[in-house]
């Protein structure tokens, strides 16, 4: 089995990088905090560990390079505008690809502008959810059994690349507003 492409980004918020470290856990990736790497041999890569932390200056955007090329991912909380972040991006980028986006890498199913595409009732159940409804009463009002409307989030989670109903409800407000920045308070959709 051949070891996955080491992830790196560069990311702006800690909650960004809260959410991209979780995702990595998941997938069985180590995480441990800060770029020193302590191991003696030079790659690391079969370890499938991933560091993180902020990134405001020079030696440490040098510790957060030296750990990527010898193998590690890295999830770095910087200023990309700022020197260290400008810095961290063109290095980091010779040596591979680095996202800035904290959401799931897309895959073959998705669309290629964003994650998979919700269906109207999904759409429906994120909106009430994200007004603060529960489940239940959001079941209740799009006139669905409440293991329907479980069974649609479920849906909905894989369909936006999420672990849990609280990052779809996110994702699905990040979706919506991207797709309808004009549209301050759509109400649900049908």
């Amino acid at each position: 089995m051949s070891t996955p492409r080491p992830p790196r980004y560069v990311l702006t918020s800690m909650t960004e990088a809260t959410l991209v470290l979780r995702r990595l856990a998941r997938q069985g990736w180590q995480t441990r905090e800060g770029f020193a790497l302590t191991d003696t041999a030079w790659d690391v890569s079969a370890r499938r560990l991933v560091r993180y932390g902020r990134v405001d200056d020079a030696e440490t955007v040098r510790l957060a390079v030296l750990a990527s090329a010898r193998g590690a991912g890295v999830v770095a909380v910087t200023d990309p505008a700022g020197e260290p972040g400008r810095a961290l991006l063109a290095d980091l980028g010779r040596l591979g690809p680095v996202s800035r986006d904290p959401r799931p890498e897309r895959t073959p199913g998705a669309l290629a502008g964003g994650p998979a595409p919700l269906v109207p009732e999904q759409r429906a159940l994120l909106e009430r959810l994200a007004n603060g409804e529960t489940i239940a009463a959001a079941a209740a009002a799009e006139f669905l059994s409440l293991r329907t409307a479980n069974r649609r989030i479920a849906q909905a989670r894989q369909a936006l690349g999420v672990a849990t109903t609280r990052e779809a409800v996110l994702a699905y407000l990040r979706q919506r507003d991207r797709d309808h920045p004009s549209d301050p308070d759509p109400g649900p959709r049908r």
